[in-house]
């Protein structure tokens, strides 16, 4: 990367001085001399430059230099530059501020990319925050190819303090070119856009989804100076979707600076292009759905009834094949087994999309897999679609069903298809797994049938990244359905080549790419205490309302973790374990004649005050809470147990012991 003149003169004479200092010209010619003396005298050849600096080097000399040439940026930290970033990689923190060094592998290019906002009109009123007043505040969330970054949270206001810089890295991801420089031609290939998501949490942490946007880069690589600037204004989410929530101006470098710049005819011309192929593509999967659909409802006129989703609204309102949510994700080493998988699907809180009005009417938004992740909650749709990738990753047969549950509610849920023929269902929202054995309803009445389980009604169609088939059998009900998807007179399927030619990765530049998983940044056990404290306080200041006193036994507490661990491994594994040693080390707790009490509940947030709120809902816990006795004595373990993107469960055990009066 090329200095300016005048920091490259200043970055000279920084290593003039630090040579001088340490008297390295009299160290390298007293080197030289015992070179020649020693060495070369005899065969009085000539000697080298690589001669010298190997001499130099057994003598430890160059190591010294370097040891002092210790560069450090101009703020606060002073910290040492470290290893080169891998070639691929995706970060998770708070970015580097402006004017901060930063690893930079001077055979990469990267785009750097700096925010700041403005004309958010809704907070135009909200006062300055005082200092140490929590308020709401917006976070920016960030993904390209692979890689993932986060802005510092800022206080929501007409103009939110986005002064964030975002380094990302612009590489070819084809085998062998991983190394090597991309100039401007390859790069306006490229055609992945920065996925941008803007995240308002309130005081009680509380997140939604304010704006998801979609920037096109490329227009960089026609600046003459290798700088631009972008207006980015992001529209709201849902039925919010046409309306403008705020502009963030966006700066747009390349580093190192482009040998050859391209035409702006080139780069409109070329995006031009990719997005005419997309509409081309779009509107070619669109006359074969509709050629599709008539054929099915020409097999049976009910058909028009069942629930057969072709295409969904994402966030933006924008209809994109139900197909093209689902893709094969795999978590790396953050998740080992498919129920582990389902278990972290299943913490992620579920709330219905945002509808303005009333009535029965659903709001649709399936929501992108980035926003679905940043919000940390979303409906039934995002969690099956996040399940069924997952399942996919692990190279499991998985599909969403789209269908009802109990009194007609639309539902969506997971099915997995097992090489030995055997159906299984997953619901997202709880974990729980679900064997299909269909009832045969020509068997005479003799014949014990099975009882269903599962909490489902109907299924219309079934689908995944590759695969869309509709229930084209008499009845759409679960319990008769027959999963035989090769049989085209029970499940009618699409063209997989239709599909692919929308869906697959790299098709068209409207789809996404899905983003890596995370790894929680969250404290498990500072997490734990924390809540306790937090809930003990609650339970004190409850009891004292109702004129009692808290006595806390600190001893029989800690006893209560084995049980919280029990019901974690089984709610992710399946697997009861524990319970006998948990009972033992209660008795030996509980003295004669004294009676014990306790009750788990369960959390997918870490709210102090509404988990309280939610176990005096619970007759069992606001027993235990407003326990009266003789020596009574309270206990109480919070557990969290933390998962990918931050996302936790929370376990939450209150106990008394209190001695029995007649």
């Amino acid at each position: 990367m090329a200095l300016p003149p005048e920091k490259a003169s200043e970055l000279k004479e920084i290593i003039h001085q630090q040579l001088t200092k340490m008297d390295v010209h009299s160290r390298i010619r007293a080197v030289l001399a015992e070179t020649i003396r020693e060495e070369l005298a005899p065969q009085h050849q000539q000697l080298s430059e690589e001669d010298l600096i190997k001499a130099l080097t057994q003598r430890g000399i160059i190591d010294d230099v370097m040891k002092e040439l210790n560069f450090v940026s101009d703020i606060n930290d002073r910290e040492r530059i470290s290893t080169p970033k891998p070639a691929t990689h995706f970060v998770d923190r708070q970015p580097a501020a402006v004017l901060k060094k930063t690893n930079i592998d001077p055979t990469r290019r990267y785009l750097y990319l700096q925010v700041l906002g403005k004309a958010f009109l809704e907070h135009l009123q909200e006062p300055e925050p005082l200092p140490g007043q929590t308020c709401s505040t917006f976070t920016l969330y960030l993904h390209f190819r692979n890689q993932r970054f986060r802005s510092k949270p800022v206080p929501c206001a007409c103009e939110p303090d986005f002064n964030d810089g975002f380094l990302l890295e612009v590489h070819k991801d084809t085998l062998g070119e991983g190394s090597k420089m991309v100039d401007a031609t390859t790069m306006l290939s490229i055609c992945d856009p920065v996925h941008i998501v803007l995240i308002k949490t309130d005081t009680s942490g509380e997140t939604t989804l304010v704006a998801s946007y979609f920037l096109e880069w490329r227009s960089v690589l026609s600046a003459e100076n290798r700088i631009t600037s972008v207006a980015a204004e992001l529209l709201g989410v849902g039925s919010e979707s046409k309306v403008s929530v705020g502009v963030l101006n966006i700066k747009l470098e390349i580093y190192p600076k482009l040998n050859k710049t391209l035409s702006q005819e080139i780069v409109n011309t070329q995006i031009s292009l990719e997005r005419q192929k997309t509409a081309e593509k779009e509107r070619l999967f669109l006359v074969y759905a509709k050629q599709w659909w008539r054929e099915y409802l020409q097999i049976r006129t009910s058909h028009s009834s069942r629930l057969v989703k072709i295409f969904a609204q994402d966030e933006n309102g924008i209809n994109r094949p139900v197909c093209s949510y689902i893709r094969p994700l795999r978590a790396g080493r953050l998740l080992d087994t498919p129920r582990q998988a389902a278990r972290f699907v299943n913490v992620i809180s579920y709330e219905k999309a945002p509808i303005i009005g009333g009535g029965n009417s659903k709001q649709e938004q399936w929501c992108s897999l980035l926003a679905f992740l940043c919000r940390n909650k979303g409906d039934c749709e995002d969690h099956a679609n996040l399940l069924c990738s997952l399942l996919l990753g692990f190279g499991m047969e998985a599909f969403v069903c789209v269908g009802t549950k109990a009194k007609g509610t639309p539902h969506t849920w997971v099915m997995t298809y097992g090489t030995d023929g055997v159906t299984t269902f997953w619901e997202s929202l709880t974990g729980y797994r679900y064997l299909h054995n269909p009832v045969k309803p020509d068997d005479p009445p003799t014949v014990k049938q099975p009882k269903a389980l599962y909490p489902y009604r109907t299924i219309g169609c079934i689908f995944n990244h590759q695969k869309f088939l509709a229930n084209c059998q008499p009845s759409d009900a679960v319990e008769i359905c027959i999963f035989d998807l090769h049989d085209e007179s029970k499940w009618k399927p699409m063209s997989g080549e239709a599909i692919k030619s929308v869906c697959s990765p790299g098709a068209t530049t409207a789809l996404p790419s899905f983003p890596p998983l995370c790894s929680s940044t969250t404290d498990a056990a500072s997490a734990s205490n924390e809540l306790e404290l937090q809930f003990r306080m609650l339970v004190v200041e409850h009891r004292k309302d109702l004129g009692l006193a808290t006595v806390w036994d600190d001893q029989l507490s800690y006893f209560l973790s084995p049980a919280l661990a029990a019901y974690e491994l089984e709610r992710t594994t399946g697997i009861s374990s524990g319970n006998e040693e948990f009972q033992d080390i209660i008795r030996r707790a509980v003295p004669d004649g004294h009676t014990f009490k306790g009750f788990p509940i369960h959390f997918v947030y870490r709210n102090a005050r509404r988990a309280f709120a939610a176990c005096l809902r619970s007759p069992f816990c606001e027993e235990i809470l407003c326990c009266r006795g003789d020596q009574v004595r309270l206990a109480v373990r919070v557990r969290v147990f933390t998962y990918p993107e931050s996302a936790c469960a929370v376990w939450i055990m209150l106990a008394c012991k209190y001695r029995c009066v007649l």
